[in-house]
């Protein structure tokens, strides 16, 4: 007994030395001390703070302000002075189990700034303006881990969207304190204290896949930056400190987010967050920045009360009673827990110590509440191993029972495989497909997973409406000018003008470039639409007819006949623009196929050994899409778009016409109801022709009466459109949503 008490003494003095050691690494506030005058106070908190380990936070509406202290004690000589000050009414202090708590009551609200100093933290308090006021009664300001810094630029802006949330980045030259100013409606605003715009930075940014963020501005005002968010109404901001980078995130308010879907996943077990994500507008401003520890996924997650320990041949029995008052737990030590353990630790949490130890010694241990089994391993495997076979006994003699499990919107013989994976071997499903039934007998408790689970899968496919546009537009230029000219010379003797010489004595020139059958000669004679020897010398007609352009004919004569000329223009323009829509639509559910077509089919003859025959070409527009309908609501399609067109101006040898085809073929995702413009092509064709006769044409000016000039301008542009929406995207989504878990 005596043997026994000396040892119980020596592990209570040790783990009391212990104790002691573990406090004096802690932090020590030795001195709060509540000075100002007017409208402005500062809290100063004397001691080995450490700058990352505090948070401000309001509560009561803004009237008290906590500061709490992490890791953190009390001075035996500590104390509270307090100034007469128009802001603080009172202030206490007190030790808490995770550190050292202030609370300071308000007489007003106030704003509020913290900044690390070098013997501790200063709290810098401000009243709030009559126009802050009126929007809210608080503010945050986040703390910085050293001393103000001048000289603090902002040098980009940039707008990006991450895990559903929506978040404006701002990346300074250093860190600087910043708070946004309160205000529930209008834009979102920061300021950025002693802080300027870099040069080559703009004063606003915009980014139009955004929901939540319509716009940032930026304003200088004196020696701060003011940073203004336009926000949708239901938006609410949160800001975080990432070394030298402000990320201010938007998401949903909590009354937007009740009537909105979220992805649904289902587990076997589930197992603790290692991460919590601060969605306060109050509480995360005053995040650290200092850099947190991570852990692999699956590792075990300590967070007990760091402790150091020291121990030779000491009893197992003992060493767990010591942890057990550490973490304030009840451990329980099955009979065949013996032996003595060598530990020496620092720094380390209880639970930690704790597993180390049990896996030294091969023992396990089963928690349930605040209460520790410690057994060894090989007994804790029998016992499963015994409630295993317990569970699989009741399974083999439990009752069966049936029943009838309606499905509305899947199909019963699709589930069937589905619900055979939950059911016990003794189990058996069936399908009436009148009545798209599931007809399951087994135990009860596997039934209520059978409902379950057909109710978490029965949920009604998204239909997916899709609709694309194709605008062709097309316009051409055409400009003809040309220009016919001849006629005749006559010297003989029987129009009495003759040369007089003896060779020659009679000469006859006349213009020789004309053809009967397709010399244009209209103009030419008053009295016939034709002439029969127009005698043209420069052959050069613009394309004037019926319906195209205009000509004018001009005849010269002498009174004898025996000198004629005779001159023709012609010139012709057309200018045209057509513009076609074609707006194919079709409505389908997800992840299932569809299509839609319109156009004619075109025959043509085909020769074979069987002689001719007829077949047919389709000329079609054709819509084929497969959509699926992702999980924040967009839409991921695989698109064939096709528009072919019978060209009759261009035809084969048989007359058949020219198939002018136009096709799109891609995947893509788009949000829902947004419009992406997903191909185009542009074309143009111009040219330019001079027709003239050799040499002639080539004088300067006189040599456009040998030319006829044409020019042609062509463009073309087409552009395919494609915008899906979801139909019933209310009534899928929130049969999709989880339910909501029912209290323990």
């Amino acid at each position: 007994m005596r043997q026994g008490f000396r040892i119980l003494t020596a592990l209570v003095l040790m783990s009391t030395a212990d104790a002691a050691l573990a406090d004096a690494a802690r932090s020590v506030l030795k001195q709060v001390e509540v000075r100002g005058h007017g409208e402005r106070a500062e809290v100063v908190l004397e001691g080995s703070v450490r700058a990352e380990s505090y948070a401000v936070r309001t509560r009561a509406g803004g009237d008290v302000l906590v500061i709490d202290l992490a890791d953190a004690t009390l001075d035996d000589h500590d104390g509270v002075s307090l100034e007469s000050t128009d802001l603080v009414r009172s202030a206490q202090a007190s030790a808490t189990e995770r550190g050292v708590r202030i609370e300071l009551t308000l007489q007003k609200h106030v704003t509020y700034r913290a900044r690390a100093a070098e013997h501790g933290l200063v709290i810098a308090l401000e009243q709030l303006t009559t126009s802050e006021l009126e929007l809210s009664p608080a503010s945050t300001i986040a703390p910085s881990t050293s001393a103000p810094i001048d000289g603090t630029s902002l040098r980009r802006v940039s707008l990006e969207k991450r895990d559903l949330r929506e978040r404006v980045v701002l990346e300074l030259s250093r860190p600087t304190e910043f708070r946004i100013l309160p205000g529930a409606k209008g834009p979102a605003r920061m300021e950025l204290k002693r802080a300027s715009l870099a040069r080559a930075l703009g004063d606003s940014f915009t980014m139009p896949e955004l929901a939540l963020i319509k716009g940032v501005r930026l304003k200088v005002d004196g020696d701060r930056v003011l940073v203004e968010v336009d926000r949708a109404d239901n938006a609410v901001g949160t800001a975080i400190r990432e070394g030298d980078r402000i990320v201010w995130m938007l998401v949903p308010s909590a009354e937007a987010q009740g009537g909105m879907p979220k992805p649904r996943t289902l587990v076997a077990a589930a197992t603790e967050a290692v991460e919590t994500d601060v969605d306060s507008e109050e509480a995360a401003s005053f995040l650290s920045g200092a850099l947190l520890q991570t852990k692999t996924v699956g590792s075990p997650k300590f967070n007990g009360r760091r402790i150091d320990l020291d121990f030779k041949d000491a009893d197992i029995h003992n060493i767990l009673r010591l942890l057990s008052e550490v973490g304030g737990v009840n451990v329980v030590t099955s009979d065949d827990v013996s032996g003595s353990v060598t530990i020496r630790m620092r720094d380390v949490p209880w639970d930690q110590a704790l597993d180390v130890i049990l896996q030294a010694k091969g023992l396990g241990a089963e928690r349930r509440g605040n209460l520790i089994r410690v057994a060894p391993n090989d007994v804790l495997e029998k016992e499963r191993e015994l409630a295993i076979a317990r569970q699989k006994q009741q399974i083999e003699l439990a009752p069966l029972e049936t029943r009838l499990v309606p499905v509305s919107y899947a199909t019963a013989k699709d589930l069937q495989p589905r619900v055979h994976e939950v059911m016990s071997p003794r189990g058996i499903v069936s399908v009436d497909e009148r009545t798209n039934v599931l007809i399951v007998r087994d135990i009860v408790d596997n039934l209520d997973e059978v409902e379950e689970l057909v109710r978490t899968l029965d949920t009604q496919t998204p239909q997916v409406l899709v609709e694309a546009r194709i605008v062709e537009a097309t316009s051409n230029y055409v400009r003809d000018v040309g220009i016919q000219w001849g006629g005749d010379v006559s010297l003989n003797q029987a129009f009495g003008n003759q040369t007089g010489l003896v060779f020659p004595s009679n000469i006859g020139m006349a213009g020789g470039a004309y053809d009967s059958a397709n010399t244009p000669t209209q103009g030419l004679s008053p009295l016939a639409a034709q002439t029969a020897v127009p005698n043209f010398a420069v052959n050069l007609p613009a394309a004037a007819g019926a319906g195209a352009g205009g000509a004018l004919g001009l005849t010269l004569g002498s009174v004898d006949g025996n000198y004629n000329l005779n001159v023709r223009l012609s010139a012709a323009e057309s200018t045209g623009a057509v513009k076609i829509i074609s707006s194919p639509r079709v409505l389908t559910l997800d992840n299932h196929a569809a299509r839609i077509s319109q156009g004619t089919q075109i025959p043509y003859s085909q020769v074979s050994a069987q002689g001719v025959q007829t077949a047919f070409i389709s000329a079609v527009l054709e819509l084929n899409v497969t959509p699926h309908v992702t999980a924040d609501g967009s839409i991921a399609m695989k698109v064939n778009l096709t528009r072919n067109q019978p060209d009759f101006t261009r035809t084969g040898a048989n007359g058949q016409p020219t198939i002018l085809k136009r096709e799109a073929q891609t995947e893509l995702l788009i949000s829902d109801g947004h419009t992406a413009v997903i191909g185009g092509i542009y074309t143009r064709n111009s040219g330019r022709t001079v027709d003239q006769v050799p040499l002639f044409g080539d004088i300067p000016i006189i040599g456009l009466l040998f030319q006829r000039r044409r020019m042609i301008d062509e463009r073309n542009e087409l552009l395919i459109f494609l915008t899906p929406r979801i139909v019933n995207r209310e009534q899928s989504m929130m049969s999709a949503a989880p339910a909501p878990a029912a209290n323990p």
